[in-house]
């Protein structure tokens, strides 16, 4: 796109009361201080979008002639296709004119925006302009025609061990999301590794604690000998232990038989002098010879019982006597002291037995907590190589977009990033000359280097814009801008002189 200034006409406009600018594509304006040179700039500014060339209000009201209505009217060219704009005040009403025909504002700006943005436009034509805006927004406005390079150009200049392990990742999930998911997971996998070496540190204290002292095969074999010994002692009071079980059955039997002989000596009285009745026990009714004879009978009898029984018994007991006279009970106190004292050797061979048993099972839980510890660490490494390599990635591209943006450039230098304390690298804007940064620039400097730049995002940009040098005296020589120059200069004791250069 290329846009040409034809001729500008300021009626009642700030120091102007009635100016007509013709432009060429060198228009120099020139006279001493006050005399309006700045108020041409701002004029064209006012017209387009009601401000001053740097964005800021501006009051148009005549200071020179008393009116009440201010006009400014533009005659400009876009790709050969001419328009005339202009935009007035009148009792602090604003007017809008289109190819001289009243317009809305609406109209007026929608016009104005199709054919060109407005802060590009006002970087293109004011020099300065650009250095008002915001970094972010200048930032914005400059990368918006220098792309950032590709991943694989990226990858390319990374290390192989951090670009094949990017490459592989963003083929699923974007870098951001990446550089979220394992940032989340390098916060969780620090406090598990915490409690990983915590856990296996507990486990090892408890396996040096739990260490037996004595190896297991000397335990085994002396567990083996105490065994052995017992068996033996265990083996001969074997055969004791029958013989004096029979005795001591044949004890308790006699001890039996006694108590019941001595109960049957006790019964004897009672059956001896039962008397015969002779009457019914009922119904105390004498009782005949024959009935009487029956009770005689059964007393016989049942005495005949008695001593039969209780000679049983006896013969009974006596024969045990003689069964248990001819035992003799084995002392058997003295091995199964030995053996108690064995028992009581092998208990603590048994214990420290039971440690190696028991240390089997903790060094497992070592191992296994040491291998969880392991995997943690590992995944936590990975976790943070993953990190760091999408940060390397950050900042290799900021590396590799700074220089084709810098590529751009002759005299400044652009920072378009900023390294922070962490190593990471956040986006940021700053433009030097020779070192120093805009706002350490004299007047001379800060011109050629709005010059500079307006040169780049004229030919990024694609847009052919008039350029407005204001404060031309202050530069001795500077490169030859694209597009129509307009130069302002002090000219100290001179009226206001347009001339127009084809």
């Amino acid at each position: 796109m290329q846009i040409k200034f034809k001729s500008l006409k300021l009626e009642s406009f700030k120091s102007h009361q009635d100016l007509e600018v013709s432009f060429g594509e060198v228009t120099k304006i020139t006279g001493d201080n006050a005399k309006g040179k700045t108020s041409v700039l701002e004029a064209i500014s006012w017209l387009l979008y009601g401000t001053d060339a740097t964005g800021s209000k501006l009051d148009p009201t005549p200071i020179t002639c008393d009116s009440s209505q201010s006009l400014v009217s533009l005659l400009f060219s876009v790709d050969g296709r001419d328009m005339l704009i202009g935009r007035g005040l009148e009792k602090g009403k604003a007017k809008y004119y289109i190819n001289e025909v009243p317009s809305k504002a609406t109209e007026f700006n929608e016009i104005l925006e199709q054919m060109f943005d407005k802060d590009l436009f006002l970087s293109l034509f004011n020099p300065n302009y650009f250095f008002t805006m915001k970094w972010t927004e200048q930032r914005e406005m400059l990368l918006q025609y220098i792309p950032a390079p590709a991943n694989k150009e990226v990858f390319k200049a990374l290390p192989e061990v951090q670009a094949s392990k990017l490459a592989e990742l963003v083929k699923e999930k974007s870098l951001e999301d990446l550089d979220k998911i394992h940032r989340s997971n390098k916060t969780k996998l620090e406090k598990q590794y915490i409690a990983a070496q915590s856990k296996t540190k507990t486990l090892k204290e408890q396996l040096d604690e739990n260490a037996p002292t004595v190896p297991l095969e000397s335990l085994n074999a002396e567990d083996s000998q105490i065994v052995k010994q017992i068996k033996e002692l265990e083996k001969a009071t074997e055969s004791a232990n029958d013989k004096n079980r029979k005795f001591n059955e044949l004890q308790s039997q006699i001890h039996s038989l006694n108590d019941q002989i001595e109960m049957s000596k006790e019964r004897w009285p009672r059956l001896r002098d039962e008397e015969i009745e002779d009457t019914c026990k009922t119904c105390k009714r004498p009782l005949d010879e024959e009935s009487v004879q029956v009770v005689k009978d059964d007393k016989d009898k049942r005495i005949d019982e008695y001593k039969s029984q209780h000679k049983e018994l006896v013969n009974k007991r006596n024969e045990l006597r003689e069964e248990l006279n001819s035992l003799e009970y084995i002392d058997v106190s003295e091995q199964q002291e030995k053996i108690r004292e064995l028992e009581n050797k092998r208990y603590p061979i048994l214990q420290e037995v039971s440690k190696h048993k028991h240390i089997g099972s903790l060094q497992e839980q070592v191992d296994k907590a040491a291998a969880t510890e392991k995997e943690t660490l590992d995944s936590l490494n990975e976790s943070i190589f993953i990190i760091d390599s999408i940060k390397a990635f950050y900042a290799k591209e900021a590396e590799l977009q700074a220089e084709k943006v810098q590529a751009l450039f002759e005299t400044l230098s652009i920072n378009l990033f900023k390294e922070q304390k962490n190593g990471e690298i956040k986006p940021d804007f700053e433009i030097e000359m020779d070192g120093k940064g805009y706002k350490k620039l004299s007047l001379s400097e800060s011109i050629r280097a709005g010059l500079e730049l307006r040169e780049v995002l004229s030919e990024q940009s694609e847009v052919i814009a008039p350029v407005f040098v204001d404060n031309a005296e202050s530069i001795t020589k500077f490169k030859e801008p694209i597009g129509q120059l307009i130069i302002s200069r002090v000219v100290a004791g001179k009226e206001l002189e347009v001339t127009a250069d084809e």
